[in-house]
């Protein structure tokens, strides 16, 4: 995780919202940058999950960007921000598991076509009406 904490570039925004005379005066916001596509500390299995997770967050250059102005102090949303890529990397670097297809049970089947068979017979006794 150190190496990582290299390539991260923080930047400090203005933020919208709620400060009051604050709002315009301070940077609180944080803007957390990192290189996805570039970065040497991970393998190129968990780039492709972290590209997939982030979603619109990652711009066409393969830099992940994350905005963080919940809080009014420029610490918090620091915190904040990290703990969110933090969150997303340590997802994309879990490794999916693979899905076993299977089959209905006999039990299930029946069950299924009696349903079917039952529904069947209401609708047929709606038609004998006239």
């Amino acid at each position: 995780m150190d190496r990582i904490e290299n390539e991260l570039a923080l930047e400090f925004i203005r933020a919208s919202g709620p400060g009051g005379q604050n709002v315009n005066k301070v940077a609180t916001a944080v803007q957390l940058r990192f290189d996805v596509t570039h970065s040497p500390s991970l393998r190129e299995e968990v780039k492709a999950r972290l590209i997939k997770l982030a979603g619109k967050r990652v711009t066409v250059d393969g830099v992940l960007v994350i905005e963080a102005k919940k809080y009014r102090s420029q610490e918090q949303n620091r915190f904040d921000a990290l703990e969110r890529f933090y969150g997303l990397l340590k997802k994309a670097s879990q490794k999916p598991k693979t899905r076993r297809p299977t089959r209905p049970t006999r039990a299930s089947k029946e069950k299924r076509l009696e349903e079917k068979k039952k529904r069947g017979e209401i609708k047929r006794t709606r038609q004998n009406w006239e």
